[in-house]
């Protein structure tokens, strides 16, 4: 089978006869709104949101049955050919061996096939890409004689208009197809229907959907404006009678129909090409409010010089400051892919393409905070209003909203309106803050002032506040104004609030969930050891912002909310936390005082690592399970029964990668335990075939007191999948902790399977998970690109912030120079910087140190941590380069 190769730097690549393969899809989106996703035989859809959809919405479980793609037509000497790729025959003779010829060439947001018909003498290359400015998505079709002989044919534009919500796609979808205006234009078809159809209150609709097309070649004969006289009676989008026949056209400009689903049927006039002479068609999708000149819209976006303008810019805008330099070019141009993702995810949400984990669009709390970390490496300077709105969702009782509204500091408590808590939520604002402070220095961020979101939910979910009233959002002091508190504030109360909110083993209560959203059904005794590790991490983190606050803002003491004194108090002595906690809920329930008052940095310092000190004691003793003298690991979970889930069963040995990557990272797992967990992790979890290392092993029972994840088939989602995002943070962890060499095994076995594509079946990136036959997933918006691109520029390569400076601190091993040199390219403190490691003697991580610095060919006398006054003196203007020998 033919493989996808790479052609460029930038993460262009080439792949034969895309079509072969089944749940492909590629996306196209820019930041004017526009989410599409495209397939070889250009099926997907076009979207701005879950009620806004221009194309019928796909999954991928459908895509192979999908005919309402878009589609240009050829009619010619009694032959029909869908240059795109779609019709019944085209599907049938590539099923039977007689494919045609075709070649995917496809970049950051751009998507162009090549294709030679069968039947004529014809080629037909189509580009298709969004622009960045317009709500619009952009598609050129060239055809071209490829015979000896001119060649004389009709062509026809064939693009179905759903123009409605998703929820309409089984739910009134015939009757909400009665609510259409079809407004034959003279260059396109558009879509207004009458009212947004909602059975909870219908709203007129103020939104045009259209489709417009030129041609220099050949001018627009008529129009075919509905699926009906398209496909005809018995026809389908993939053989429509009106081309099959060459049907004449049965409407023209100004013409309108009414309550059909409609279509932007488009005949052009007949077209002669001599031999080697070529066509070109222009065809845009777009979305505009029903008082805009549609037609003016229209010429404007087919305009070829616009097209032309529009996809130069495109390219421009999407190229990424990151860059990696290293002995595996392929994997240098895969992380072009992988770096770009969260970019992905910050504009399709989890929901938005083929696989969509969450179907209604929005983006959850743990992404919003994930992502983060990797838009502090590409595009920085959005992320510190960006932290401080997220900031808002928070709730006094540590838990917090879930989902991000529309607008910058709107929020929503659970996208399902099903109130629940999710445990782990309040430990990635901190990982994130800190990440962030060490990237800019900006220590005063942690003083700035946020309000608390404020909903009927309170007491951590297990109660509802009877004072709260239908809209309130903003948590309110008694007097009633907002409340704001400062980031430190918020932090502090989202670990000592969950550090405290234990079960009967000591442990975190798992409560709705934590990070593994399957682990849903053991809300009242389930605990998560994992998570558990995490926050007791996140306490020392505390410690050290706290420190690196008090010395760089010259301070002794912050101001904090009066009702945090229960909290602390706790933390310090070692108090029943599940006391103090339901002491604090009851004081903040319905509000609270607004009174703060000043608490000595070195008196929380002290209480913070104290309450740390005793839950990392805890997992580290009580946790800890044997399996042999060199071999053991951490128990990741209670179930709702209250055992332990991990260890030996009669149904076969159980473990977990959770419980093993949150001990690592945060410090709890002591020196002598790493190496014996690494070996249990690759005894019982390693797959390399499939990706690298499973979630778990197979529990061969449902386990409905532990999670929906044990009904899912073994090697699938979360059940003992392959699952990217843990098994990424599984390599951060270790190279946190100085295991370079295993924490390098995680990443390369991931990056490798990704570029099977035999198995793996998707385009360069990172999917969710790869499954029990290696198959990858839920691919592009996934948590794991930050993760990798974090892990891989930070710690890999070592090019990381230290409270504002940058510090190289690589453990790059041999084997990934080239030549004896290895490099990155990276964005810090605004400056476009290029690091490049000589390892003349091949040295690995343990017996390499920096041997000196040059930056801009003048040496350094400051160590591998370069001060931020240095670089900020240097020009923003161009690139600056850093040389360090290793030795």
């Amino acid at each position: 089978m033919a493989a996808w190769q790479f052609t460029d730097d930038q993460g262009a690549f080439v792949l034969p006869q895309p079509e072969n393969n089944s749940e492909l899809y590629f996306p196209l989106c820019s930041e004017s709104g526009v989410l599409s996703s495209i397939t070889p035989t250009l099926g997907g859809d076009c979207k701005t949101d879950q009620n806004g959809f221009l194309l019928s919405p796909v999954s991928a479980c459908n895509l192979h049955n999908d005919k309402s793609t878009r589609a240009l037509w050829v009619f010619a000497d009694g032959e029909s050919w869908a240059a795109t790729g779609g019709s019944a025959r085209q599907e049938y003779e590539r099923m039977s061996g007689h494919a045609e010829r075709s070649t995917l060439e496809a970049g950051i947001l751009y998507h162009r096939i090549t294709r030679e018909s069968g039947v004529l003498p014809l080629r037909a290359q189509i580009l298709s890409f969004a622009p960045v400015d317009d709500p619009a998505e952009l598609t050129v079709v060239t055809l071209t004689n490829t015979g000896d002989a001119p060649l004389t044919f009709t062509a026809t534009a064939a693009i179905p208009l759903y123009a409605r919500s998703a929820d309409n796609i089984r739910d009134h979808r015939h009757v909400t197809s009665l609510l259409h205006r079809i407004h034959v234009l003279p260059n396109g078809v558009a879509v207004i229907p009458t009212m947004n159809f909602d059975e909870r209150g219908h709203r007129f609709n103020h939104r045009a959907y259209a489709a417009f097309a030129a041609c220099g070649e050949g001018e627009i004969a008529g129009f075919f404006p509905t699926a009906a006289s398209l496909t005809g009676e018995g026809g389908s989008y993939a053989a429509p009678e009106a081309v099959l026949r060459n049907l004449p056209p049965c409407a023209q400009a100004g013409d309108v129909s009414a309550g059909e689903e409609a279509c932007c049927g488009i005949r052009f006039g007949a077209i002669t090409l001599g031999p080697g002479a070529s066509a070109e068609f222009r065809l845009a999708l777009c979305f505009a409010a029903d008082t805009d000149d549609l037609p003016a819209l229209g010429r404007r976006l087919t305009d070829a010089r616009y097209i032309a303008d529009a996809f130069a810019a495109m390219q421009r805008h999407w190229q990424g400051p990151l860059t990696f330099t290293s002995g595996d070019r392929r994997f240098d141009r895969w992380m072009r892919w992988v770096s770009f993702q969260p970019v992905l995810r910050r504009l399709y949400g989890c929901s938005f393409l083929p696989h969509h984990d969450y179907g209604r669009g929005g983006r959850g709390w743990r992404d919003l905070w994930q992502d983060c970390l990797s838009l502090l490496l590409t595009e920085p300077d959005s992320v510190r209003s960006l932290l401080l709105n997220n900031f808002g969702g928070v709730r006094i009782d540590g838990t917090n909203a879930t989902i991000l509204g529309a607008h910058p500091g709107e929020f929503v408590a659970d996208r399902n309106n099903i109130p629940r808590v999710w445990m782990d939520h309040g430990a990635w604002p901190l990982e994130t803050t800190r990440f962030y402070i060490d990237q800019s220095g900006d220590f005063a961020f942690l003083l700035e002032k946020q309000t608390y979101f404020r909903d009927a939910l309170c007491d951590r979910g297990r109660g509802r506040d009877q004072s709260w009233t239908e809209g309130e959002s903003l948590l309110p002091t008694r007097a009633g104004s907002p409340y704001r508190g400062s980031v430190l504030e918020h932090l502090l109360l989202q670990q000592l609030t969950a550090a405290m909110d234990v079960g009967e083993h000591g442990m975190l209560l798992l409560r709705g969930a934590d990070w593994n959203d399957a682990l849903d059904m053991a809300g009242n005794r389930g605990e998560s050891v994992a998570f558990s590790a995490f926050y007791a991490g996140n306490l020392e983190q505390l410690c050290a912002l706290l420190r690196g606050l008090a010395a760089r803002e010259s301070i002794s003491s912050v101001p904090l909310l009066c009702e945090i004194d229960p909290l602390l108090e706790a933390a310090r002595t070692g108090s029943p936390e599940s006391k103090a906690l339901d002491a604090y809920c009851a004081l903040c329930r319905g509000g609270v005082s607004g009174e703060t008052r000043s608490y000595p940095v070195d008196d929380l310092i002290e209480a913070l690592h104290a309450l740390s000190g005793r839950l990392s004691e805890r997992i580290r003793t009580q946790e800890w399970i044997d399996i042999d003298n060199s071999t053991g690991h951490f128990n990741s979970y209670y179930d709702d029964h209250g055992r332990a889930v991990e260890g030996g069963h009669p149904l076969g040995y159980r473990m977990m990668l959770t419980g093993q990557v949150f001990a690592i990272m945060s410090g709890v797992a002591d020196d002598t335990q790493i190496p014996r967990i690494i070996r249990a992790c690759d005894a019982y979890l390693y797959a390399p075939e499939l990706g690298g290392y499973r979630l778990n092993t197979d529990f061969g029972e449902l386990k409905p007191d532990l999670g929906r994840q044990f009904g899912f088939a073994y090697g699938t989602k979360e059940n003992g999948a392959v699952f990217s995002h843990m098994s990424t943070m599984y390599a951060a962890a270790l190279y946190r902790r100085g295991y370079a060499c295993a924490g390098y095994q995680a990443l390369s076995a991931l990056y490798r399977q990704a570029c099977r594509f035999e198995t793996s079946r998707i385009y360069p990136g990172i999917p969710e998970y790869f499954d029990g036959r290696g198959r990858g997933a839920y691919h592009y918006l996934t948590g794991a690109a930050s993760w990798y691109t974090m892990t891989a520029l930070c710690w890999m390569y070592g090019v990381r912030g230290c409270e504002g400076d940058l510090l190289l601190a690589p453990q790059l091993l041999p084997g990934q120079f080239g030549d004896g040199y290895a490099g990155v390219g990276t964005l810090f403190a605004g400056r476009r910087l290029l690091i490049r490691y000589h390892n003349p003697a091949n040295l690995g991580p343990d017996s390499y140190c920096l041997r000196f610095v040059r930056l801009d060919g003048r040496p350094l006398d400051c160590g591998a941590r370069i001060p931020r006054s240095m670089l900020l003196a240097l020009s923003a203007d161009t690139e600056h380069l850093i040389e360090a020998e290793l030795g």
